[in-house]
């Protein structure tokens, strides 16, 4: 026998509970679908945790430079891992705790616990249960890749889940992977006291960045201790006594070994969909597993919609839960849009990499603006000449903007220094709002603060060669 519902969602992460409310709101029966931790992978295993431990590691940062601010501390520095790990398992804790309870408690929603699989487009089963509904929503997320590389099924290794399950502290942490996790991770575990390697195949750190981007981050980790090996063309792993032995060949024929006592795997993501009956529904997936979707998030079944990491649109909390913005709007106000349905074209990429000092990004880098033909500007500042950085003893990084020189359309912008990742959303609106960059240019900020430099950005304007 089967329970018929109005909407059916499958997993409880960003975009899920939401849909799940405005769906209530509107009247319809929900059924929502959680195989695992409610809250998904920002609560569970991303953003939360990992940005409590990132405030961890900062205060010890900044204990162990306390001299340079004329504060004297009565001994070293001594880093507790398992107080630590215990204050950020209380903190996602709560969150995860929330979430459930917010939608346990929600009228109209009823949840299920357990693995959801479909038998049809508008049939799913979870255990013993069969669920049917003319409009499904699948928020399933995302799980690391584990490569394909020599030896590494030989080794014990991390990924950015099981990481979190360490209560004490690695001696030697080798990161496989230098973009945005492993950076993360890789400055964290060095301030916390770990020797830190990062290998990454390319020939720089978050290749998708601009060279400068890249660069500077280097310089930031490095100075802080970190070990980076670029041009890793060949790893592979072998037990050692010492824990796991990393080889390396470089593309300068050298094949220097590492030898960590933890190895931590971040070399990517795949979505979650791989076991949910998806043929069955019609629902088509691309060649890495990610299911495809329009610009409405409607997959190839009817009545069938995707949102966040696994449709392949987008990486991050917030565009997941931009999703669910657009999937409710076109559900449930397609009749009040003035401007048509809402899309996921009109979003504008931003985001953010979580070292210390961050980096706030968002639009275009200055080598896609250059390969766009455009006539354009930057404007670049070093945070040596940004006075709130320099008062606070971080004056490392710098900022940039770039525009459109015959449309004075904004384009792109970065900021890696103290607060980048909140300075941003002052162009991340300007942007959304279509304003030409002189109304930012114009604009009277607050002093002192990092932000407060982005007008004079604009009034310094060069040609991007």
């Amino acid at each position: 026998m089967s329970t018929r519902f109005d909407a059916i969602i499958i997993g409880a992460g960003q975009a899920g509970p939401s849909l799940a409310e405005r769906l209530t709101k509107a009247g319809m029966t929900v059924a929502l679908v959680e195989r695992n931790l409610f809250g998904g992978t920002c609560v569970n295993t991303g953003c939360i945790p990992t940005k409590t431990l990132v405030a961890s590691a900062r205060v010890a940062h900044l204990a162990r430079r306390a001299e340079e601010f004329g504060v004297v501390l009565n001994g070293p520095v001594r880093v507790d891992m398992a107080r630590v790990k215990a204050r950020m398992d209380a903190v996602s804790g709560r969150s995860r705790e929330n979430v459930e309870t917010w939608l346990r408690g929600m009228t109209g929603c009823t949840v299920f616990q357990g693995h959801a699989r479909f038998e049809s487009p508008n049939t799913l089963r979870v255990g013993d249960e069969v669920l049917t509904a003319e409009r499904i929503f699948i928020n399933v997320g995302g799980r690391a890749t584990v490569p394909d590389m020599p030896g590494v099924r030989d080794v014990p290794f991390l990924t950015n889940s099981t990481i979190l399950d360490l209560d004490t502290l690695p001696r030697h942490l080798v990161v496989i992977g230098g973009s945005y996790i492993g950076l993360e991770y890789a400055q964290m575990y060095r301030r916390f006291g770990s020797a830190v390697t990062v290998v990454e195949k390319g020939p720089r750190l978050i290749g998708r960045e601009d060279q400068d981007v890249s660069d500077a981050v280097k310089d930031i980790l490095e100075k802080e201790g970190v070990s980076v090996r670029l041009n890793a063309e060949c790893i592979r792993f072998a037990p050692h006594r010492d824990g796991v032995a990393v080889g390396v060949t470089c593309a300068s024929g050298e094949e220097p070994e590492v030898v960590g006592s933890h190895v931590l795997l971040a070399v990517g993501r795949q979505p979650n969909t791989d076991d949910l009956g998806l043929d069955k529904a019609g629902v088509k997936t691309d060649v890495r597993g990610y299911i495809t979707v329009d610009d409405q998030l409607r997959t190839s079944a009817p009545g069938v919609w995707a949102m966040g990491d696994c449709n392949g649109r987008g990486a991050f909390t917030h565009t997941s839960y931009n999703d669910f913005e657009i999937v409710a709007a076109n559900v449930l106000d397609a009749n009040t849009l003035d401007d048509g349905p809402r899309r996921v074209s009109d979003r504008i990429p931003a985001y953010g990499l979580f070292i210390d000092p961050p980096l706030g990004r968002v639009g275009m880098t200055d080598d896609a603006v250059r390969k766009s033909g455009r006539r354009a500007l930057v404007g670049m500042r070093p945070m040596t000449r940004v006075g709130r950085a320099v008062e606070k003893g971080e004056a490392q990084g710098f900022m940039k903007i770039v525009v459109d020189a015959d449309s004075k359309e904004i384009l792109g912008a970065a900021i890696l220094g103290p607060g980048g990742d909140e300075a941003i959303h002052s162009v991340v609106d300007m942007m959304y709002a279509k304003a030409p960059y002189p109304t930012l240019e114009r604009a009277v900020h607050i002093h002192p603060t990092v932000s407060e430099l982005i007008p004079t950005l604009l009034g310094e304007l060069k040609p991007l060669r």
